[in-house]
């Protein structure tokens, strides 16, 4: 939990254009179990040290009232310039970093992985849980910094979840071509597993810009050479909000369906 709560806080600061600095961090804990408050401060500290943070603020308590663990934690940063979710302009190409399901395949791969481990190969499984190590969009979001419109880090709901906020929010058609869209193989073997669609379980750990169409090409090679993967994923479009995915069209948000795992 104190991996997942750096990088996602920290990613909100990054894909708004700026550079994470600060963080202060609440616990809530269900009881006195000190073995627990250290294992998630020592998590903390790690990422935030990788990433250049510092943690500046933060109070913990132990509330019976809660079942697990509760993390609020608020990112602090400075921006030469603010990139909205809000800026996709017709024209743009739409580019996406990593794949789909990042985070949702960390949480598939730890949270049911008894269900799993006579399902999914070994191998699968444990890069699966691996992912949960790939959740910061801080380094692509410096490189596209230069060129985004709009930038935009899907958490719940997933790739499409975060697709169509960036349309509704800039107010414009997105038309995206699945087929380039990248799904890892643990991604794809751990969500087949469960019977949920790797496109709408949590999408920490990628990051979707829009950028002019004639900057794509050379964004992209930067963020290869900086062994960053990516790829231009489709396009805005003028019209009404809305998101096209071939023959799926999407005018409201969705339930991210890892939730009916959960029960």
């Amino acid at each position: 939990i104190g991996t997942l709560g750096v990088n996602i806080a920290s990613n909100d600061v990054a894909a708004s254009g700026g550079k994470p600095e600060w963080m202060t961090v609440t616990y809530l804990l269900p009881d006195e179990e000190n073995s627990v408050l250290d294992t998630i401060t020592r998590q903390i500290d790690s990422v935030a040290r990788d990433l250049g943070i510092a943690i500046v603020g933060g109070h913990s308590e132990y509330v019976p009232e809660v079942r697990r663990p509760f993390l609020s934690l608020t990112c602090f940063g400075r921006a030469d310039r603010y990139i909205p979710t809000s800026g996709a302009e017709p024209g743009d190409r739409v580019i996406l970093t990593k794949g789909a399901g990042i985070e949702g395949t960390g949480i598939i791969a730890t949270d049911f992985r008894s269900e799993l481990e006579d399902e999914v190969d070994p191998e699968l499984l444990q890069r699966g849980e691996e992912r949960l190590n790939e959740l910061s969009v801080v380094p692509e979001a410096s490189v596209l910094n230069d060129y985004a419109t709009a930038m935009h880090d899907p958490t719940e709901g997933g790739l499409v979840d975060g697709l169509f906020e960036l349309s509704s929010a800039s107010s414009v058609r997105l038309e995206i071509d699945r087929s380039r869209i990248v799904i890892g193989d643990d991604t794809r073997a751990l969500c087949d597993a469960m019977e949920v669609d790797p496109m709408k379980i949590f999408g920490s750990g990628a990051l979707l810009a829009t950028v002019p169409e004639d900057r794509a090409d050379e964004a992209i090679e930067l963020l290869l050479n900086r062994e960053i993967s990516a790829s231009v994923i489709g396009k805005v479009e003028k019209g009404e909000p809305e998101l096209v995915i071939g023959e799926e069209v999407y005018r409201d948000p969705i339930r991210d369906e890892l939730y009916d795992l959960w029960g």
